[in-house]
């Protein structure tokens, strides 16, 4: 039905995240339709990208400097250390202005049915960097499943003999949401953690 090349790079579309194979022959269209405007400028930068962006050797962010952008940076804060499953997470907290802390990346979760055991995550980094004087607060911000909660036990195992303080976020009740579209789990955690009104 399509040429080689253009079933290939629908089919390599259609692995990112939010695109399966319709909606993958839908961007390849668009890309062909603009070769010069859209296809050859992506095909550019997505090469520059592959050969100039790389892990950092310290937190695992990705970015094109080593040290990250986020190690080297010497107003942010050296006491905190945010441990977040992969750098989408790192992003997204980044949007959240009240915190200007440090990160570190594991590289996702411990799953016993994907073969990720601890070796593959990057536990011992966190715990050679939370062994620093200068590191007070570790925070965990791994997701709610069940693999991210394992994850967050086995972290605070690790750092048990390491003298911070490890806290987690909180998990509870979005802003803006009704509780008939909640989950039985989501609203149990928000009940646990309920906490005082300041009375008038």
């Amino acid at each position: 039905m399509h040429g080689a090349e253009i079933e290939r790079l629908a089919q390599l579309l259609a692995k990112l995240p939010g695109l399966g194979p319709r909606s993958a022959k839908r961007a390849v269209l668009q890309l062909l339709k603009k070769k010069e405007t859209l296809l050859r400028p992506l095909a550019d930068a997505l090469l520059k990208a592959a050969d100039a962006v790389h892990e950092c050797t310290i937190c695992g962010n990705l970015d094109t400097t080593q040290p990250c952008y986020f190690c080297s940076d010497p107003k942010r804060d050296e006491t905190a250390i945010c441990v977040v499953e992969d750098v989408a997470d790192l992003w997204a907290l980044e949007r959240v202005i009240d915190y200007r802390g440090r990160f570190h990346v594991l590289g996702g979760v411990l799953s016993a049915l994907d073969g990720i055991g601890p070796d593959e995550l990057r536990i011992s980094g966190l715990v050679s960097r939370a062994k620093s004087e200068t590191v007070h607060e570790i925070i965990l911000a791994t997701s709610a499943t069940v693999d991210g909660q394992t994850t967050a036990h086995y972290v605070v195992d690790r750092l048990a003999g390491c003298d911070v303080m490890v806290t987690r976020l909180a998990h509870g009740l979005p802003v803006g949401g009704e509780l008939d579209y909640l989950d039985e789990g989501t609203l149990n955690t928000a009940l646990k953690a309920r906490r005082a009104v300041d009375l008038p």
